[in-house]
């Protein structure tokens, strides 16, 4: 089974960021110079420092929120997914807004993402400046809603990690995810379709927890470690583990004629990882889709890595070597 089969074609996502950087570049001097293409993107402000910006969601896996009952953590996940992806340029988060779209406002259920949202927002140390709540009856169904996250940072020009720097046979350090973090469920919730075990259902393997309460954990917020990194050791380039799994992502911030090679025997797979496959996912799409348990990654020479694994673990990380730069293969 594969992520297309559920419906979701990143080949085609990548084409479509492809499109937007062509329609943009077409425009060239009728806009503010900006970057377009990363993690997050950078705006020059003067005075030697850039903002930096972005936006997501938590995607299909409010679905499954909607079936256990636990919409908590899709806070969590709306923030997490939003302010890691800025502090990838060494950007320190400055605030928050969310917009929850729905076919009818449900208080109880929006009151307990909102909580999470705060409870992340404290964590990342950003303010929740403001929001939109947009009540849809005809474009959403009965129950439906869908959530959307901008965050905004600032950073030193003369500090901003860009990944220039990069260069072959420099060391990859990865932090732990707490599992499925925010991708991938529509192709989780294919394979569950199918599977042997329902979301109440507790299989040894995941050591009391029920099938739903995995699932459902969510994204971590990695902006304390990264910035605390980026601060104390030579940290050049980092990757948010999200949709296109490790090599996808930490390749966005390798310059041309390098690519990373990851070490996938260094580290655990949560069970859940193990489940999906056993469901019928092959190991080349498991790669493609999921973070596999690793849901951020740094770049450093050999160098600096014991300083880099030491500043993370004083921040209460558990950092691994799962991989290194090497020169890009040829098609």
């Amino acid at each position: 089974m594969k992520y297309r089969d559920a419906g979701v074609d990143i080949d085609r996502g990548d084409a479509w960021v492809n499109t937007i950087k062509t329609l943009i570049g077409r425009r060239g001097s009728s806009l503010p110079s900006a970057s377009i293409g990363g993690f997050s993107g950078l705006f020059n402000i003067g005075g030697g420092r850039s903002i930096a910006a972005c936006c997501d969601g938590v995607g299909t896996k409010l679905a499954l929120a909607e079936t256990t009952g636990m919409f908590r953590g899709l806070g969590q996940d709306l923030v997490a997914m939003s302010v890691n992806d800025l502090v990838t340029c060494g950007a320190s988060p400055l605030f928050f807004l969310d917009y929850i779209a729905c076919a009818a406002l449900d208080e109880a259920k929006m009151e307990s993402v909102l909580e999470g949202v705060l409870d992340a927002c404290i964590e990342s140390r950003c303010a929740l400046l403001g929001g939109e709540t947009a009540e849809m009856p005809g474009v959403y169904p009965d129950g439906g809603f869908d959530l959307a996250g901008f965050a905004v940072g600032i950073v030193d020009d003369d500090k901003a990690v860009d990944g220039r720097d990069i260069a072959c046979d420099d060391v990859i350090v990865g932090l732990p995810s707490s599992g499925l973090h925010s991708n991938g469920y529509s192709l989780v919730r294919k394979v569950l379709s199918g599977a042997a075990y329902s979301l109440g259902s507790r299989p040894d393997t995941l050591a009391g927890e029920t099938l739903g309460e995995v699932i459902m954990r969510p994204t971590r917020v990695y902006v304390r470690p990264a910035l605390d990194a980026v601060r104390a050791a030579n940290v050049k380039g980092m990757a948010h583990i999200t949709g296109g799994g490790l090599e996808s992502n930490i390749n966005r911030v390798i310059p041309d004629g390098m690519m990373c090679e990851i070490f996938h025997d260094s580290f655990d797979r949560p069970e859940i990882f193990r489940m999906i496959s056993a469901a019928g996912v092959e190991e080349s799409e498991m790669r493609k889709v999921f973070n596999l348990g690793i849901g951020y990654a740094f770049i450093t020479d050999r160098s600096s890595f014991d300083k880099l694994v030491d500043v993370l673990r004083c921040a209460g990380e558990s950092p691994l070597l799962i991989g290194r730069v090497v020169t890009r293969k040829a098609p």
